[in-house]
């Protein structure tokens, strides 16, 4: 939403939102080493990892979007929820457990309602190039959020630490990448500049210590049946601030989402398992 009221291209909005949120990340950095130490040399290898992965995101969801248009670009970033729990499963061994093994074409079929997919005849541009784009973006997710419950999980009391060195990773990735591509236009008006250290502050700085916090105390599955619920949370204030008007379709694929996490999520097979 902030992206949309910000008004430029997706090059600088990528670049801007991580950049700018360094700002406020750096001095938390600082002061999360003096009171814990430094971040183990692993686990800053993944946090820079990470945000390579999260930059890379941000610029294969971006051209996938002007390919084949918002709706299934939406769809398809969102294959996360099955990307990041077998990312657990391959390298930590955490089991899946099957109630959301069952639910997961139920979560995936109400994201593609609430996307607006049967309400909208966009032109597509390169379908092939889009969804391959689209599906990489959703892995590439899937691995930053892996790598950031690493770090959660062996260093829990650095919070702001890994997310202020995934940041400024991500920042360089899209900062290269969208010169490349959109180019990086910083002549944009006041407002614009008002709206983006908004997304910095909240959708970058506060979305990911959060995220980092609380993914490490939830199983994979967990986490990434929760991160859907921000399509849903986006047509919530699409409505309220924008205000777009959802059609029944979109409104249906919403409830879909809601009831299938909470399906999925009520009560686990079994405690998940590392190792």
């Amino acid at each position: 939403m902030f992206v949309k009221l910000a008004d430029i291209n997706a090059g600088t909005a990528a670049f801007l939102r991580c950049a700018i949120a360094l700002i406020p990340l750096i001095p938390m950095l600082m002061h999360e080493t003096r009171r814990y130490g430094s971040l183990p040399g692993s686990l800053r290898g993944y946090a820079a990892l990470a945000g390579f992965f999260l930059g890379v995101d941000y610029v294969m969801w971006t051209v996938s979007i002007l390919d084949i248009g918002a709706a299934v670009s939406t769809v398809l970033i969102n294959v996360q929820v099955i990307a990041f729990p077998l990312l657990a499963r391959i390298f930590s061994g955490t089991r899946i457990p099957r109630r959301f093994m069952y639910a997961s074409p139920l979560m995936l079929t109400g994201i593609a309602l609430a996307s607006g997919v049967l309400d909208h005849s966009t032109q597509v541009h390169n379908p092939v190039r889009g969804a391959v784009l689209g599906i990489a973006a959703g892995i590439a997710y899937a691995v930053y959020l892996y790598l950031t419950r690493l770090s959660g999980q062996r260093a829990p009391q650095h919070i702001a630490t890994p997310v202020c060195i995934s940041t400024g990773s991500a920042a360089a990735t899209a900062g290269l990448v969208g010169a490349v591509t959109t180019g990086l236009p910083l002549a944009i008006s006041a407002a614009s500049w008002g709206w983006i250290v908004a997304l910095a502050l909240l959708g970058q700085v506060a979305a990911w210590l959060l995220i980092n916090k609380g993914s490490a105390k939830l199983a994979p599955n967990v986490s990434a049946a929760l991160l859907l619920l921000q399509p849903v949370m986006a047509i919530g204030f699409g409505l309220l601030v924008l205000h777009e008007t959802p059609t029944i379709s979109q409104l249906a694929g919403c409830a879909i989402v809601i009831g299938s996490v909470w399906f999925a999520n009520r009560k686990s097979d079994a405690p998940p398992r590392d190792g």
